[in-house]
């Protein structure tokens, strides 16, 4: 193993904090230029999709900021602090994220995106304990250090830990395609099979608000044994894991009275990015910005998260609200449902339960892949377990 040296962030490359284009000006928004914000799925290590994009009219107004392919993004504000993802085309972000421009003559692009996640998790538990909402500013940014080895010592750690987050992505994209499958089912059963009779969604669900959000004055109240789901992890297929959890003193503190939300059951994301849908996989409690619909009828899970999904684009125009609009559980409850005569549904809830378990079981190889991931991170990037004897 060769010396390892200290580095300032700023020197790993090109520092660039995101920008955002006037919000008041439609044009700006709606083109083919991803625009990432903390909001966007940053559990991933490539971001190959954002929620908005920008139109070259909105690129004119923050055309300082826009990165190449291949930037570490790092958010650097709120509960959201440290996540970390790499863009794969050219791509702007918001001014809560921080973005590395690396200098790939000196530093590994994969090796700077693991050692910012090192760093992302000790900036994380800054927003953990602080009673003000937790900003790192570029400046702060920038003289944060590191640590490196050689490049070829850092090609060798990235490529041990790359090889996990291939799997990870793999199996992502087999889900993105089993989910194809299964909504192609579910609207070819809807063109061809005869609608046995129109119900209201609340005539087949049960829904439940989550409400969930402890004072951030109270440390004592997370880290702990309940898993606490937020919009901004309903990113899958099937919610398995959450990015914060609480301890049973935080989860009581609930000013209603608390109650867990289910598994195989479904999570509706409210506010914020409003419409994102992901079925329960464990017993986790809800914040403000989630609803969960419950099926009346376990086995008609996978019809119900179909029927979810084809309304999806329409929630975010559902949503009523002056300052921040929000999906209320009364807008969804009138939804109406044509449900198809049994032989159809019968055959399409086996198939779907098939299909949502394969999924499943790919969400859990994950979590567990993700987990191995974190572990041997530090490892390796504090050089006590040798990249070079890994056999890949």
């Amino acid at each position: 193993m060769g010396e390892w040296k200290s580095f300032q962030v700023g020197e790993i490359g090109k520092v660039i904090t995101g920008k955002t284009p006037k919000t008041s000006i439609s044009d700006n928004y709606g083109g083919y230029i991803p625009f990432l914000t903390p909001s966007d799925d940053m559990s991933v290590k490539y971001v190959r999709k954002t929620a908005k994009t920008l139109t070259e009219k909105g690129l004119s107004e923050v055309k300082n900021a826009i990165l190449p392919a291949n930037s570490v993004c790092v958010s650097c504000i709120g509960s959201d602090l440290g996540k970390v993802v790499i863009t794969t085309r050219p791509t702007v972000t918001n001014q809560q994220i921080n973005s590395i421009v690396v200098d790939e003559a000196r530093f590994d692009i994969s090796f700077v995106y693991y050692a910012m996640r090192i760093l992302g998790k000790k900036l994380n538990f800054i927003s953990k304990t602080s009673t003000a909402v937790p900003i790192v500013n570029k400046s702060s940014f920038s003289s944060y250090e590191i640590e490196c080895p050689s490049l070829k010592e850092q090609k060798q750690i990235a490529a041990v830990l790359s090889v996990l987050d291939a799997k990870i992505e793999c199996n992502r994209m087999i889900n993105d395609n089993l989910q194809q499958q299964l909504f192609s089912l579910y609207e070819n059963m809807a063109m061809t099979s005869p609608c046995l009779k129109e119900y209201t969604l609340s005539n087949l669900c049960d829904f439940q608000e989550g409400y969930v959000n402890p004072p951030q004055t109270h440390p004592e109240y997370f880290d702990g044994e309940v898993k606490w789901l937020r919009a901004v992890d309903i990113n899958e297929s099937f919610i398995i894991e959450t990015s914060r959890t609480l301890t049973k003193a935080g989860f009581e503190s609930a000013k209603k009275s608390a109650l867990l939300f289910e598994p195989s059951t479904i999570a509706i994301s409210k506010s914020g990015t409003i419409g994102r849908l992901g079925i329960i996989a464990d017993y986790m409690c809800g914040n403000r910005a989630v609803i969960n619909i419950a099926p009346h009828d376990t086995n008609m899970l996978a019809f119900i998260y179909c029927f979810l999904k084809s309304k999806q684009r329409e929630f975010p125009d559902m949503a009523v609200g002056s300052v921040q609009k929000n999906l209320y559980v009364s807008l969804l409850e009138p939804l109406s449902v044509s449900v198809p005569d049994n032989e159809s549904l019968t055959a399409f809830n086996a198939v779907g339960a098939s299909i949502l378990g394969m999924i499943h079981n790919n969400c859990v190889e994950n979590t567990d892949l993700a987990n191995l991931r974190d572990t041997i991170l530090p490892k390796l990037m504090s050089g006590e377990i040798d990249a070079s004897a890994v056999q890949l």
